[in-house]
Parts: structure tokens; sequence; C-alpha cells
């Protein structure tokens, strides 16, 4: 028998449907609804069972939802068979609407909020049951508790107010209670989607278990821009939490600074473990910022930059920037260095692309270089960088050898932490 309405679209919650009374064809009653059960299809969940508590029993069964007739006052469902039903145990795809999503922690994609689920809203149409929208709100709780009425007459009448539902669309919603759910593709392509700064946030304001399971969801270069966003007690303990070879892959993907900091607050024995697993020459990179002192110039540099010879074309260089661009830590400016490694000039991404193919770096660059001593500590830094207004100050050792590049991010990050991480 086909489900009948009256409304070809009706909206429903949650909150109306627990505890229902459950009714077979002849009116008898044989149970109430304990939960609903969710196939997890894109873009909105449809409901496959219905969670039964029978009357006279404590051992709960799930119901298809094909067997429903009828939901309005009750629920009434046509006869089945013992072999339709099975016990409520999670199967892959599917969850425990109530058991997973009532009163638990969902992250909001398009808020980048962590939010709690007050009551969960359906689209009853064409004899399916959609979960559309999540209830975030206050008013979602008075519905619960069965008193948005009398709120409603008591707000329009005291203050001429109606208290407005706070709901969220399915498919900005990431469940959180289950790592299971993390690990689905749907997961990942929705938290990958916010911006690593915010994601930095969303975790940062996770439980313990929760935040690791998260993180660990992310796919690699995500969880590296995310890592570098994150508080650097944070950091640690979510590197602690991975094998040496996975967290390498991570801190591969990481700016060179970004990585050493890291590296130089996890315990001796753990980031050795983590070096070993590292691609050769980025452990070699990383190894040379960890030796350096933490508040003088080395340890605020980033070695990986753009450095041309002087008398590369304009063309050539902005060639190999194509290629080479998306390793660097830093690629707006370009410096233009002699066989020796001494600093000669620089030039922006700017200036290159206004400039002749033909042309050579040392026919345009910028001679007037702003620079730091490897040795020079930080305060000074800072001062330079708000004298000169750039981006990025090269690091020379004694020899005027370039060394590396400190980015005004990282300097920031010292002078107004509140600004940085």
């Amino acid at each position: 028998m086909a489900l009948q309405y009256s409304d070809p679209q009706v909206f429903l919650f949650l909150s109306q449907i627990l505890g229902k009374r459950v009714l077979n064809r002849r009116n008898k009653k044989i149970g109430k609804v304990m939960d609903l059960v969710v196939g997890l299809v894109e873009p909105y969940p449809i409901v496959t069972e219905v969670l039964l508590s029978p009357a006279g029993s404590r051992e709960n069964y799930c119901v298809p939802w094909s067997r429903v007739l009828e939901m309005d006052r009750v629920l009434r469902v046509d006869d089945f068979s013992p072999e339709e039903c099975r016990r409520p145990e999670n199967r892959e795809g599917e969850i425990f609407l109530k058991d997973t999503l009532l009163d638990k922690q969902v992250v909001d994609t398009n808020g980048a909020k962590v939010r709690r689920v007050n009551d969960l809203q359906f689209l009853k149409a064409h004899n399916l049951l959609h979960l559309v929208h999540v209830d975030v709100g206050f008013r979602g709780l008075m519905r619960r508790a069965g008193l948005v009425k009398p709120m409603d007459v008591f707000l329009q009448g005291l203050m001429d107010y109606t208290l407005a539902d706070q709901f969220i669309a399915w498919k900005y919603i990431q469940p959180l209670s289950s790592p299971d759910l993390l690990k689905l593709k749907i997961a990942q392509d929705r938290l990958s989607q916010i911006h690593p700064a915010d994601l930095a946030d969303i975790i940062e304001d996770l439980d313990i278990h929760q935040r690791a399971a998260v993180f660990q969801s992310l796919d690699i270069e995500t969880a590296a821009e995310t890592l570098e966003e994150t508080d650097p007690k944070i950091q640690v303990s979510l590197i602690k939490e991975l094998k040496p070879e996975d967290a390498s892959d991570i801190i591969e993907e990481m700016s060179l600074n970004e990585a050493a900091d890291l590296l130089a607050d996890l315990p001796k024995h753990q980031a050795e473990g983590i070096l070993s697993e590292m691609e050769q020459d980025i452990a070699e990179d990383v190894k040379e910022l960890l030796a350096l002192p933490e508040e003088k110039a080395g340890g605020l540099m980033t070695t990986a930059f753009l450095s041309y010879p002087p008398t590369l074309t304009v063309g050539e260089a902005l060639e190999n920037i194509r290629r080479e661009a998306e390793d660097m830590d830093f690629a707006y400016y370009v410096y233009v260095i002699d066989a020796d490694e001494h600093l000669l000039g620089m030039m922006s991404l700017r200036e290159l692309l206004v400039s002749p193919p033909e042309g050579k770096l040392e026919d345009f660059m910028d001679t007037r270089i702003v620079s730091v001593n490897i040795e020079e500590d930080e305060k000074e830094i800072a001062n330079m960088f708000a004298k000169y207004g750039v981006m990025a100050i090269p690091v020379v050792d004694d020899d005027e050898r370039m060394m590396g590049v400190i980015i005004f991010r990282n300097i920031l990050e010292i002078i107004a932490p509140h600004l940085g991480k």
C-alpha cells in the first residue's frame, strides 16, 4: 500500500516523531518509535528504517520504512514478518539519528563553527522522508520540551516578538560523533572546503578525542595547512597521535620554518623518528633551521624561496617560477644571487610580469636591498618590517650570502601573537 498525503510536501521534526505510538493495520498498538535510521545519500539522507520498541519486550528492532502506511498522530505500519526486521546494529552508510546527532556536536561547514544539534527537520514527500535541516536554535529545545506554543504566546504578548528558527541545511553539516563518519569521502569534501584558519579554530574548540578524529580525517594537504594555523600546543598533541610515517607526510607539506618550529616542540626521540621518515632533502633543510636560535633571524626564516642568477632572462625566470612556486614557502619576491650565493638584488612578481621577457634580471633588479644578518634579534627585525613595509626580508650571513627569507607572518606571530595562531 502506497503512502497517501493530503499535502504532497510536509515538514516534520524528529522530536515530533520520537515516542510516537506504532499501530498495525488493525489499530493495535505494537510499540513506540525510538529512533530513525537514514541512509547517507546526497544531497539529503533518506529514512530507511524505524527503530521500534515493541510493547511488552525489551528487544528493539528495525522496521523497514517501506512498511510505514501513515505518519500523523500515530505511526501506522503494514504487516511485516520477523525476517524483514533486524537488530539495531550500525551498518556502513547508515546512522541512527537520535543516537548519532541529537544533542551532539556537529561542524557547520558553511558558518565554520561547532554547533549543538537540538532537533532535526524532515521533508515528507513522494513516499519518502528526507533529512533536510539541522535545528541548532533555542526554539528547537523548546519544541522538544513541548513548550513552543506557550513560549510564542508569552513572547508575542509581552514583547511582540517571535523567536525564529535556526536551521542549517544538511549539506553543510558534518557529524563528529563517530570516526567512521569522518572517513567518508563526503566528510572529507565538506571539511576541505573550510578555510584552514577556520578549520584550526574548529579543531581547537573540540575535545581531545574529536580533535584527533577530525584532524586524522583530513587529506594531507589540508591537514598541513590546518596544522600551520593551529596553536603550537595543539599541534604537538595532534602529531603525537600519529605514526612517524604519517606525521612525516603532513610535515613535509608544511612551510619549512613551521615544520622546524613544530619538530622543536616535540620530544627529541619523536622528532628524530619523524625526520628519519621524511624525504632526505626536506629533512636536511629542517635540520638546518632546528640548529638556529628561535629568537634570532635564523630561527625565523624559511629556506624555501625563489632565487636566480643575474644573467637569467625575465622569460626564463617566469618559466622557472611556474615549475617551482608550488614548493616555495614564499613566492612574491624573486632574489638575484651570484654563483657564490651573494645577494645582488630582488624583483617582485609584478615587476617581472611587466618587464620585457628577453631582458636579463640584472637589468631590472632593485639593488636597494633591505636585509638582516642571520644573528639579528626579533625586535630589530620587527622594526624593519614596520619601517620598510615589505612582505619579506632576506637573511644573509656575515659574507652577505643569502641564507633564507623571513615572511611577515612569522614575525607577526611574535610581536602580536593574538593576531597570529
